[in-house]
């Protein structure tokens, strides 16, 4: 058995399935596939606050439509700065926003019967470091990738089969991952995180980040992208915006974009807890 068939399979034993739906790559695969197995059985929930992209909120709410889900799409607000401590960016800030999740879309899974809360989680997914992945488990989330053994190059090779236009879209993150433990989080500092990115795609810069560093904002660009920083203009440009967002100094990571990289400077120690923190 493949591993599409196996998670169509388990999909199949679901009576009803609501996916926490970002628009991302994985969680649209899994809706793609929840639809197709389990027609108007297939829900979706997508949260929305100060930490996700104003683009992705868009097209999270493209793609619903586009997949077919209509009215059984539910855009909810999150209030993700009021949860307590989450501001304060705790090392285990993913947990408080995935308890964050749960709480909005168990509603709706109880208003359908005590449907499946399914989340978009790949098997790679399991070797990083993300404490919420351990505390939406207690609350019961279910992840069908990862029972149907499927990793993020998997995910993406199935999505082009299937016609997904997410199947090359690049890696993201809500915008809170923007910002080095400890320091605190704010819708204005948010914001100038998110036009500044919005400004680098505008640039033609696809894989990016741009990391708060108080006065500093430093970009992680892939690395093939890289030679794009010296064309004509192209770096007068970032600079211009970094400065009109109130960064004093615009610095380029050179050693390129990589996902995680702000638990490079965790001890080990606190490295090895958060993986298996369940809130």
């Amino acid at each position: 058995m493949s591993k599409l068939e196996t998670l169509r399979t388990t999909l199949t034993g679901y009576s009803q399935v609501v996916v926490a739906f970002s628009g991302g790559v994985d969680s649209a695969f899994l809706l793609k596939v929840a639809a197709e197995v389990l027609g108007d059985r297939c829900h979706a929930v997508t949260a929305v606050s100060q930490t996700m992209a104003r683009s992705e909120i868009a097209d999270a709410i493209a793609l619903a439509q586009e997949l077919g889900l209509g009215a059984r799409h539910r855009v909810v607000e999150s209030h993700e700065l009021l949860v307590p401590g989450f501001a304060d960016n705790p090392t285990h800030r993913c947990a408080l926003c995935k308890t964050e999740l749960m709480d909005i879309a168990a509603p709706v899974a109880a208003a359908l019967g005590g449907a499946a809360i399914a989340l978009g989680t790949n098997l790679d997914d399991l070797g990083d470091v993300r404490p919420g992945i351990a505390a939406a488990q207690v609350r019961g989330a279910k992840m069908p990738l990862v029972e149907a053994q499927l990793s993020k190059p998997e995910v993406r090779a199935l999505s082009r089969e299937l016609g997904l236009r997410t199947w090359d879209k690049p890696q993201l993150a809500c915008l809170s991952s923007r910002f080095p433990y400890g320091t605190q989080i704010t819708e204005d500092r948010l914001r100038r995180v998110d036009e500044f990115e919005d400004g680098l795609r505008a640039l033609g810069f696809r894989q990016l980040r741009v990391r708060f560093h108080d006065t500093i904002a430093r970009l992680e660009i892939e690395t093939s992208e890289l030679p794009q920083i010296v064309a004509p203009g192209v770096r007068e440009a970032i600079v211009a915006l970094g400065k009109r967002l109130g960064f004093s100094y615009v610095a380029l990571d050179l050693a390129g974009f990589r996902s995680g990289s702000l638990n490079e400077v965790l001890p080990a120690e606190t490295l090895i807890q958060l993986r298996g923190r369940p809130s």
